[in-house]
């Protein structure tokens, strides 16, 4: 089943289930997925990388907006926002340990044959679409320079 096909169900469990965080969610990624597939004509269905892209930046906007939540003293809004989240993290992939990632630059700057900072275009290239869903931009960039270093 299609990740658009799970999330479809997902919304008919959670009207049943008077789950409104959880249908707030939902609801939310199926117009962003209605909306890019309006966008390119004569797709019926979306692909599950394009609707991961799709959940993970409604992910990383809701951690952004529960954060300034947080800040704001507002924990009901925070409260929701992570909620939506949570819902959200079930359909992306699981993100790489700290361990894990490390072991994967390395392997990365290995290949590509990367020996100093000059060289992170290349590596920062290869990482990206290597570790595309499994680990955050930030992390991978924050990880590349240390061991560029």
């Amino acid at each position: 089943m299609s990740i658009e096909q799970q999330i479809s169900a997902g919304i008919m469990a959670a009207m049943k289930a008077k789950d409104t965080v959880r249908l707030a969610a939902l609801r939310n990624v199926k117009k962003y997925i209605i909306e890019a597939k309006t966008a390119s004509a004569g797709i019926s269905e979306l692909p599950d990388a394009d609707a991961l892209k799709i959940i993970g930046k409604l992910c990383k906007q809701g951690l952004d907006s529960a954060e300034i939540y947080k800040q704001q003293n507002r924990p009901d809004l925070y409260e929701e926002e992570m909620g939506q989240v949570n819902v959200l993290k079930e359909f992306l992939p699981r993100q790489m340990s700290a361990e894990e990632l490390t072991a994967a630059v390395r392997e990365i700057i290995a290949s590509v044959g990367a020996t100093s900072m000059k060289d992170m275009g290349k590596v920062m290239g290869a990482a990206a679409k290597q570790l595309a869903g499994k680990a955050d931009g930030k992390d991978i960039s924050a990880k590349v320079k240390e061991l560029l270093a």
